[in-house]
């Protein structure tokens, strides 16, 4: 077989929830014109025990099989999405890498037992796999599927993700040599990956344009109140927080308000103390574009570190597509932003640039950043990530060998 009939997605992360997801949001693209199963997250028995506490949304009923782990999802493409819930496997980050290793050999059977089921109900016989930052699950899945290729899906530096570099830093060199390609969502993650994998490409994160530029139509005079600068997204190690509390300090007339969770304890510790920031618990996407409506302004306040530095943030294209001014810390490579991002790395020097933001309204400078937003969408990032699978599919197709008389 010269072609792949399906695309099967190991996901790293859950196909709902309480943010955008970028390997969500790619397959949910890609449905329109290919069949994708979903692969969820893969959930623990300690997952499971937090479930049923009551302590963590899990899908207790789906893991226990007293109802279908398979789901069919009608998404806004007009495609369809397939998310399988895989069996309740064994908690195994935690364990030195001998043990480790074994058992994870152990959870990934149990998947690919079941994985090899749902294939034969959906009649996927010959898939390419595309597997979301997960190379612990990845390598030894390799071959199990009788799939047409493999794709490493890298969003994230796995060697400083708390959440995955304890044992991803091991599997990952490995994995990288032994996937047909990798794709990247940051330049830079690109050229740390392309040392091990010369099939490396870069697809940077895109924004659910049509939902995020719902805010547009949402806004309305706005009450003679603070102006309000925001962030949406996790509030976590990632945050410059010394910045973001001098701004805070020296302009008590604006509103900081952080949209999501709040993962680092300093931050609310610091911040809730002042009478101008304000905690929103996260929230559905859906539900977002009446808070960006709000606000007047966007800021994405990193720290400038090695792991910053690898990012191409989701946030970004959020913003604009609703077409709020934006100020960032340079803590990645922001090019693509020229002219339209003011970049600030002091403390007074952000707290000017909010001050510039704040005044810019016009509407040629709006209809500017929804313009750079719209180009930026996951419909044009898939059709990107379209040409990878597209190389693949060349790479893979014998050459014809000529006929000689």
């Amino acid at each position: 077989m010269n072609n792949f009939d399906s695309i099967i997605c190991v996901g790293q992360t859950t196909w709902e929830g309480d943010f955008q997801k970028a390997v969500v949001q790619l397959m949910t693209e890609l449905s329109a014109r290919h069949r994708v199963l979903y692969v969820d997250y893969q959930f623990t028995l300690k997952d499971w025990l937090m479930g049923i506490m009551n302590r963590r949304p899990v899908p207790v009923r789906k893991l226990m099989r007293l109802s279908n782990p398979l789901t069919k999802k009608v998404v806004d493409t007009g495609g369809e999405v397939y998310v399988w819930t895989p069996p309740l496997i064994l908690p195994v980050n935690w364990l030195p890498a001998k043990p480790h290793d074994w058992l994870v050999r152990w959870n990934v059977r149990r998947v690919v037992k079941g994985l090899r089921r749902v294939m034969r109900q959906l009649n996927m016989t010959h898939p390419l796999v595309v597997n979301g930052l997960n190379p612990v699950f990845g390598l030894p899945m390799l071959n199990q599927l009788n799939e047409y290729a493999t794709i490493y899906y890298c969003f994230d530096e796995i060697t400083i993700a708390k959440w995955m570099s304890r044992h991803g830093s091991r599997y990952e060199p490995e994995y990288l040599q032994r996937v047909n390609a990798v794709v990247t969502t940051s330049e830079t993650l690109r050229r740390s990956k392309a040392l091990l994998q010369s099939k490396a490409y870069c697809v940077k994160n895109g924004v659910n344009f049509d939902l995020f530029n719902q805010a547009r139509q949402l806004i309305d005079v706005r009450p003679d109140s603070n102006p309000i600068v925001g962030y949406l997204g996790s509030a976590d190690d990632r945050i410059n927080l010394e910045l973001v509390e001098f701004c805070v300090q020296t302009m008590p007339d604006v509103t900081f308000q952080f949209v999501g969770e709040v993962h680092e304890e300093a931050i609310t510790l610091r911040l809730s103390r002042y009478p101008n920031v304000v905690f929103t618990p996260p929230r559905q996407p859906a539900d977002l574009p009446p808070l960006l409506a709000g606000m007047s302004a966007a800021m994405i306040p990193f720290v400038c570190n090695e792991h910053t530095y690898t990012i191409y943030p989701l946030k970004i294209n959020e913003y604009l597509a609703a077409g709020l001014p934006v100020v960032s810390t340079p803590f990645s490579i922001l090019n693509d932003f020229d002219g339209v991002v003011e970049l600030a790395a002091s403390p007074a020097d952000f707290a000017q640039a909010l001050r510039r933001a704040l005044a810019d309204t016009s509407v040629t400078r709006v209809e500017e950043r929804i313009s750079m937003a719209k180009n930026n969408s996951w419909k044009k990032r898939a059709e990107e990530f379209e040409v990878v699978i597209g190389q693949l599919v060349q790479d893979q197709t014998p050459t014809p060998i000529p006929v000689t008389h």
